[in-house]
This record gives C-alpha cells, structure tokens and sequence, in this order.
C-alpha cells in the first residue's frame, strides 16, 4: 500500500497538545492553596474550579475537555494534584466525586457557549458560559453524587453546596476578565478563531 492509498488520521497539532498540558497544569496548580471546608460541608472550597472555567473560555469545547481528562487521569494514576494533596482512585469514591467528574463536561459546555460567541464573544457571554458550565454543570454532577455518597437528603446537601456560590461567582468573574484579556491580546486565543485557523490546514 503506497503513502497515497494509507488511510490519513488527523493528528493533534503540537500547539494543542501544549496548550491542553498547559491548561491541565494550571488546574493543578490552582490546587496548592489548599481546600477550605465551610458550614461542615465534607467537600471543599478549592480554586480549581477557575481553572476548568478558564480553560473552557480559552480553550474551547474538545481541548478543555482533553485538558481536564489528562488531569483526571493523572489524579486516578495516584499523582497528588487536587487542592490538599489528594490523589489515587479513592477521591473518585468520595463525596466529591461527582464534582470532579462534572469538570469535563463543565469545561465543555463553557468552550462551547464561548465558541457559539464566534470571532468576538462578548463579556456577557463568556460571563454566562462560566457560570453554566463552571457552576451549573459541576453542581449538577457534584451534588446528587454527594448526597449519595454521605447518604444525606438531596435537599440538605443542595443547602450545603449552597454555600460554594459566593466564591464560584467570583471565580466566574475573574475567569471571564482574565480570558476577555487574553484574548483581546492575542486573538488566537479565541476558540473559534483556532478552529477556523486548524480547518484551513494552520497551527
């Protein structure tokens, strides 16, 4: 079979594969403040939901999901790179499971949202792709998992969840003006500019 004839696959560019690495480290890192539990809720108050959010504004739908996917898998494999140092199988059995697993699909529908905004999504938009994603999504998968995992009503542990909203909303915020900024100095950055650029063969 000749070099023609070979089925072609469509490879990963270099510069995304930084970027997603890139973006997978920075949810680590937003992990070593720490973890502060507030109302005697057994989840944590950790700053990386920031970076899932910011990597779904900068990133786009399919990247920010690798992005968080390569992190997870890392976290499972037994690395210590949730706030607090936690790591291995066990934290995917805890009360904070389901927030976790809601961080890929939460990147997701932000980069999503963000990538409908074309070559010049609005603040507004960036806001709401943040808080559906960042917030909504996390607490859709978070909060029914923890209440079966600590075996409290669904209701009760919505009223503790509840108390993540203040910091989540700042955390929206800063999302949004952190990558309204870096897209304004670098327009590649914007989701859809980077997918135009990659259908017409760029990097």
């Amino acid at each position: 079979m000749t070099d023609e004839q070979r089925p072609s696959r469509r490879r990963l560019p270099a510069g995304d594969i930084a970027r997603v690495s890139v973006f997978a480290a920075l949810i680590a890192v937003l992990g070593l403040p720490g973890t502060l539990n507030v109302f005697g809720d057994v989840v944590p108050i950790t700053l990386q939901t920031l970076g899932v959010m910011l990597a779904g504004a900068i990133l786009g739908t399919w990247r920010s999901a690798l992005a968080v996917a390569v992190l997870l898998v890392l976290v499972a494999a037994g690395l210590p790179l949730l706030a607090g140092g936690r790591g291995g199988l066990g934290v995917f059995a805890g009360p904070s499971a389901g927030f976790l697993i809601g961080w890929l699909p939460g990147a997701a529908l932000t980069g999503w949202i963000v990538e409908r905004g074309g070559r010049a999504p609005g603040t507004m938009r960036m806001l709401a792709a943040c808080l559906a994603g960042g917030v909504g999504v996390v607490y859709l998968c978070g909060i029914p998992v923890q209440a079966l995992v600590t075996g409290l009503p669904l209701g009760k542990t919505a009223l503790l969840s509840a108390g993540f909203l203040p910091g989540d909303l700042i955390k929206a915020v800063l999302a949004t003006i952190v990558a309204r900024g870096t897209q304004r100095a670098y327009p590649d950055a914007i989701p859809a500019v980077h997918r135009e650029r990659l259908r017409a063969g760029g990097r």
